[in-house]
């Protein structure tokens, strides 16, 4: 089985709304997901942004989301660890939770969420980052699926 991940706020390389984003509320937008296979004890999300001047910047990274979950609400609170969502990790915005889309001035930047299936609970500290994460999670994956959307200025 294959997991798939989408937004309800845009579609697949459509445009990310100003909302979502530093020139709006900076609030993080809905997903969902289906096709969770067998074995799912927990779901990592991480979005980032490869087009960035500096290379790929991060602009969000949740772990330990719990497995009996089928999507994320638009909003997620900016706090380490959110009740019946998970853990946030730091982004490189040096902040914890999301921080949307704020690219230069120039040519759209594409967003990637991408989402995987673990068969193990992390259990990190709040406020790691993505490559701790990856490294956690490596050998554990189960499925991953991504969504990208663009956003430019």
């Amino acid at each position: 089985m294959s997991i798939q991940v989408s937004s309800t706020a845009f579609t697949e390389g459509d445009i990310i709304p100003k909302v979502y984003t530093c020139d709006g509320k900076d609030i993080s937008p809905p997903l969902n997901w289906s096709g969770v296979p067998d074995g799912t004890r927990s779901f990592v999300l991480i979005s980032d942004d490869p087009d960035a001047p500096v290379g790929t910047w991060v602009h969000w990274v949740l772990f330990d989301i719990p497995a009996d979950l089928s999507g994320l609400p638009e909003g997620v609170p900016k706090s380490p660890s959110v009740a019946g969502v998970g853990t946030q990790g730091s982004n490189d915005f040096g902040k914890t939770g999301y921080n949307g889309p704020c690219p230069p001035r120039g040519k759209p930047h594409r967003y990637f969420f991408k989402l995987y299936a673990l068969d193990i609970e992390l259990h990190l500290e709040p406020d790691v980052t993505k490559a701790a994460v990856e490294k956690a999670m490596g050998g554990h994956i189960l499925s991953e699926s991504q969504v990208v959307g663009k956003y430019g200025r």
